[in-house]
């Protein structure tokens, strides 16, 4: 691929099932149509109430076919886009900006450390340059079991993201990753790297 050869970040895809949902659009206009025409054909003329009450009623459902007459133009013709991540950087480069990650904490009970750390340390895993990533653990609780927990996240990610980086580990969770992915061939780190993870769940 030329190096000045354009290509593009996301592909474009029409939703399925759309005929079925304009016919059923249309329907619903149609529906709106001979209310509309009911309501003006046949405005009462005698008593001040029947006359209010009608307009009342009139007028509310002129501004909910309004209000679904935008939602529906919306969703006419519905795409999706598909994103081709990999060909961010080959576009860009190094001019990549730079990402701030905040991740969440406060009660180490309903939110267990281990949680928190393999969601730390999946994030801390993208694949994106690491010198414009960064990752912030906001703990409202102040949980020292939290922090501690941090710690060993901290000296495990010294083993774990290099060896995420060089195999493509999917899924970037050391939790998730171990729990679900049998040892693959001719690795000799994840032994070792499953080890370190499970001497720093027990600290």
């Amino acid at each position: 691929m030329a190096e000045n050869e354009y290509v593009p970040l996301f592909e474009t895809r029409q939703v399925k099932g759309r005929i079925l949902f304009r016919c059923i659009a249309a329907s619903i206009l149609l529906g709106i149509c001979f209310i509309v025409m009911y309501r003006i054909r046949y405005f009462p003329v005698g008593g001040k109430a029947e006359r209010w009450t009608w307009i009342g009623l009139f007028l509310s459902e002129l501004w909910f076919s309004f209000y679904w007459l935008l939602t529906t133009v919306c969703r006419w013709n519905a795409v999706i886009r598909i994103p081709f991540i990999h060909r961010l950087s080959q576009r860009f480069g190094k001019e990549l900006p730079g990402i701030d990650i905040f991740v969440c904490t406060a009660d180490p009970l309903l939110e267990p450390p281990s949680m928190v750390v393999n969601t730390v340390l999946s994030m801390m895993a993208y694949d994106y340059p690491p010198e414009k990533l960064s990752v912030y653990l906001s703990d409202d609780g102040g949980s020292n079991l939290t922090f501690y927990a941090m710690l060993e996240a901290a000296n495990f990610s010294k083993t774990w993201l290099p060896f995420c980086k060089k195999f493509k580990v999917e899924p970037m969770s050391p939790e998730a990753y171990f729990r679900t992915a049998s040892e693959p061939l001719n690795v000799q780190e994840w032994p070792s790297v499953k080890v370190i993870l499970n001497q720093s769940c027990k600290l």
